[in-house]
């Protein structure tokens, strides 16, 4: 191990390494670096951490345990080592693969845009992973909240989160712009007010989506959901997000080609089934109800779309098609819509930086808010994962033992997942909806929920401990 000069690495517990295959070994007494956050992070984080434990506890009998290793960020580290980020945070969440924090401050001035993007830049952590369910009795602004049950794979690096921004009025805006209208003369025209504008970049690069995709499709396999939906605004963004969804598509035909089937696969498959003497190009048609007008370079490539799926006729035909992941795409603004009116049809989503970022808190405000939405940053290729509240750090709040403390416990619930602690999870799970069945809850939902108990934030964690 390294040494550390601040953080006291627990002497009876190990590290969890990453094994051959990319999978990861935990022994039973596994070291978890945790950060337990600003504000309202302190009430949070010991409410939580009596409820992890209690359920390892529960279904382990003491044959596992978690051995906590307290690391430094945001408030209490700047006014503990004047420092916002400690290298040796950096350091332990890379050497022990699997951490825990809770919400921080941004630091106002310069410095870090936000401590949570650099975390996630520091250990390239790409993927940020937002599973959105309902639990049962929890206050909804919505009639079906019951219908949610999605994923979000949001690639977590790249898009306008990037931050190269040119700041309007700066030497450093005033030459880009002369580099642009100098080199690029007609993209500066299509800037509306350049002497006076702020201009950011947006990158989007095909290793950026790959990865992305490749482990949205792998945990959707491996999790037996029905479908992946890219979602972009490849409408207006042509080679950045509609270039997402393109390589999304590409990628999975050509690392998943047997268990997987595009939406228009399966359109041109069932015209097939239903008429087996059909024509490419009647085919063709019924996929493309403007075919007849289009140009002929274009009809060819809709006939050359329809004789490459029906090439898949061995392993996707005669319904073959209906067992696998289906993959499709949607417009962005589009897809906002959709969640709220057909959340049915929507399952696991893998999409860019911004859009998730909208898409995400959205959809927990469907099924009683950002309270008790979970979170996890991962990188599948090394392991490292940072599994986080996703709400803020409410300062008027801190140390009142007031607020909900569901969105640390499930990301918990989600790292004991990771971990492959499958019991211990699925027993915080009963734990939380067992208590908001029984409306014991704290303020947030009592004061939507008729007749309910109201319950400190520890109280809440020992009415889940009392419910496993």
């Amino acid at each position: 191990m390294a040494e550390y000069k601040v953080v006291k690495v627990p002497k009876d517990g190990a590290k969890i390494t990453l094994g051959a295959k990319k999978q990861l070994n935990v022994p039973d007494n596994p070291i978890i670096p945790f950060i337990e956050g600003d504000g309202t992070g302190r009430d949070i984080w010991r409410a939580s951490a009596r409820v992890f434990d209690a359920a390892v506890e529960k279904a382990y009998k003491g044959k596992r345990k978690i051995h906590w290793m307290e690391v430094y960020a945001g408030e209490k580290s700047f006014k503990m080592f004047n420092n916002w980020l400690p290298d040796e945070t950096v350091e332990a969440f890379t050497e022990f693969l699997v951490g825990i924090k809770g919400p921080l401050t941004t630091p106002i001035g310069g410095g870090f845009r936000s401590l949570n993007v650099a975390l996630r830049k520091l250990l390239d952590l790409y993927v940020c992973l937002r599973p959105v369910r309902y639990y049962n009795g929890v206050p909804s602004p919505v009639k079906h909240p019951e219908y949610v049950d999605m994923v979000v794979f949001r690639e977590n690096t790249e898009d306008i989160y990037t931050g190269i921004e040119f700041i309007n009025g700066t030497e450093e805006n005033k030459k880009f712009r002369s580099l642009l209208k100098e080199n690029f003369p007609k993209e500066y025209t299509k800037i509306r007010f350049p002497e006076t504008a702020g201009i950011a970049l947006k990158p989007v690069s095909v290793e950026g989506t790959e990865r992305l995709v490749r482990a949205a499709i792998q945990w959707s396999l491996a999790n037996k959901r029905k479908n992946v939906n890219f979602v972009h605004k490849g409408n207006i963004m042509k080679y950045t997000e509609g270039a997402f969804m393109e390589w999304g598509y590409a990628l999975a035909k050509r690392e998943f080609r047997n268990d997987v089937v595009s939406e228009r696969e399966t359109w041109i498959l069932g015209n097939k089934e239903q008429n087996p003497n059909l024509k490419v190009e009647d085919n063709a048609k019924m996929i493309d109800p403007g075919f007849d007008m289009m140009s002929p370079d274009q009809q060819n490539d809709i006939k050359k779309e329809v004789e490459e799926a029906l090439k898949l006729w061995p392993t996707h035909g005669d319904g073959k098609w209906k067992s696998k992941l289906l993959l499709k795409d949607s417009i962005a603004d589009v897809t906002l819509q959709f969640v709220l009116i057909r959340p049915k049809d929507y399952d696991v989503i893998a999409t860019m930086n911004l859009n998730g970022d909208y898409l995400s808190d959205a959809l927990a405000a469907q099924v009683g808010g950002i309270g008790i939405a979970p979170g996890a940053n991962i990188n599948y290729d090394t392991g490292h994962a940072v599994f986080e509240a996703t709400h803020g750090t409410a300062p008027k709040y801190a140390d009142l033992d007031k607020v909900n403390p569901g969105s640390v416990i499930l990301s918990g619930e989600m790292m004991l997942r990771y971990m492959g602690w499958k019991e211990a999870a699925d027993l915080i799970v009963k734990g939380l909806e067992g208590a908001i069945a029984k409306k014991t809850v704290t303020y947030d939902f009592e004061r939507l929920m008729e007749g309910a108990k109201l319950v400190s934030c520890s109280g809440f964690g020992d009415a889940i401990i009392g419910n496993m």
